[in-house]
């Protein structure tokens, strides 16, 4: 793989999905997130065994207790990761809240808008769960999103991807809107953090 190819196709993807999601609906958003935690409790099995592959490969890797438990997914974390969902779509859409309005002495009125940030690129570790918390909110909040989660929950990243993907689709979302970095290069973070002219902000979350 050409990770530079790679990543930039990933970048312009994000960027023309940003332009789409920042005029999206509060109803889209609410419908992507509200059918993505369904589509999760109807899926928990086959989540399950993509996670279990993952802890699998960890266990074979030698890494210790500590980190598996950090990677595992069990019926507490769907449980979370689902009320999340639901939670994140109560909340108050924000995007084009307008305060502060004041008028200046030529008549007009001058106020603050909330608008998107764009692109973000978020680098985090073991725990699969929060691909699914990263890409809630920054639906919610109007943004795109590219998520470079640990190496060791490739597979619980990509299978949560695929639910993702097909929420998307169900809001008429574009589906550049959540991506995931799907090679275990490191070479793909230091593109992901260089990549300015596509992303706005990076999170690097770490563990």
């Amino acid at each position: 793989m050409d990770i530079n190819n790679y990543m930039n196709e990933v970048g312009e993807h994000a960027k023309s999905s940003s332009y789409h999601l920042a005029k999206a609906s509060t109803e889209q958003k609410n419908i992507f997130l509200n059918d993505l935690s369904q589509r999760i409790n109807d899926n928990k099995q086959k989540i399950f065994e993509a996670n279990n592959n993952d802890i699998e490969n960890a266990k074979k890797s030698n890494l210790d207790d500590a980190f598996i438990d950090r990677l595992e997914l069990n019926k507490k974390n769907i449980t979370s990761m689902t009320e999340g969902l639901r939670q994140i779509e109560s909340l108050d859409d924000l995007i084009g809240e307008i305060t502060d309005i004041r008028q200046m002495n030529s008549g007009i009125q001058v106020g603050k808008m909330r608008v998107p940030l764009g692109v973000i690129g978020m680098i985090y570790e073991s725990r699969p769960n929060v691909t699914i918390d990263a890409a809630a909110l920054a639906i919610k909040s109007g943004n795109a999103i590219i998520l470079r989660g640990g190496s060791e929950s490739l597979a619980s990243n990509n299978y949560l991807a695929t639910l993702i993907l097909e929420s998307l689709k169900v809001a008429s979302l574009p589906n550049g809107s959540v991506q995931i970095i799907k090679t275990k290069d490191r070479a793909a973070v230091t593109k992901l953090i260089q990549m300015n002219n596509f992303v706005d902000v990076i999170i690097p979350r770490g563990g």
